[in-house]
């Protein structure tokens, strides 16, 4: 049995414990870490809108080609205990598995290819580099805005009902554009998000329960 016949799931304090882009600023010392930390806190606990912080911290990062490579590793040194699983047994039941993220793609790849999570299935943020591998911009994209990922879901027709799972506020704007949103506390909670949400979700295996009963 099964309730959704698509589950969309965010990427970053979902599918792994990090958020990638405060992961890159990391790499910049403490100043530039400090800095975008508080613009991700901010804009992921519905402070302040997505889009006025996106390109802004990606120009105080300038992520590399060599930066998003270790990203990639990072990601799935982090991933969700329990969430190939999941992803195995949602797949299994016919239920179809998106990825719609405001993470940097080119370094979620190896990730969702490890879960299985065909590449066309998964829907996040291009970066632009130059021919030495360094940043020059952003692709433009919903997915660097706040009400980016109902815009994006407006334009994949996925087969309904869809359960949507995320921690942060870009993951709840989602509604109403989805039957379900849930919101996934397995690495952190915001009220604020926790609020809104139909369900709350504290693992992999709680999502399979939830997604695969009658």
């Amino acid at each position: 049995m099964r309730r959704y016949a698509t589950v969309v799931l965010d990427a970053d304090s979902t599918l792994s414990a990090i958020e990638g882009i405060d992961w890159l600023a990391a790499r910049r010392g403490e100043e530039v870490q400090r800095s975008v930390e508080a613009l991700t806190a901010q804009a992921m606990d519905g402070h302040v809108a997505l889009d006025q912080v996106y390109t802004r911290r990606l120009a105080l990062i300038e992520p590399t080609s060599l930066d998003l490579h270790a990203l990639a590793h990072a990601y799935i040194d982090t991933l969700a205990p329990g969430a190939a699983d999941a992803v195995a047994a949602l797949q299994a039941a016919g239920v179809a598995v998106h990825v719609v993220s405001g993470g940097l793609r080119a370094a979620l790849l190896p990730m969702t290819r490890s879960l299985g999570i065909a590449d066309d299935h998964v829907h996040a943020v291009e970066v632009e580099l130059d021919d030495d591998g360094r940043f020059i911009g952003v692709v433009p994209t919903p997915l660097a805005t706040q009400r980016g990922k109902p815009v994006v879901l407006d334009h994949l027709f996925l087969a309904r009902p869809i359960l949507a799972v995320g921690d942060g506020s870009t993951d709840a704007a989602m509604i109403p554009a989805v039957e379900t949103f849930a919101a996934y506390i397995g690495f952190v909670r915001r009220d604020a998000v926790v609020a809104r949400a139909a369900l709350v979700l504290d693992s992999f295996s709680a999502l399979v329960a939830h997604a695969l009963s009658a």
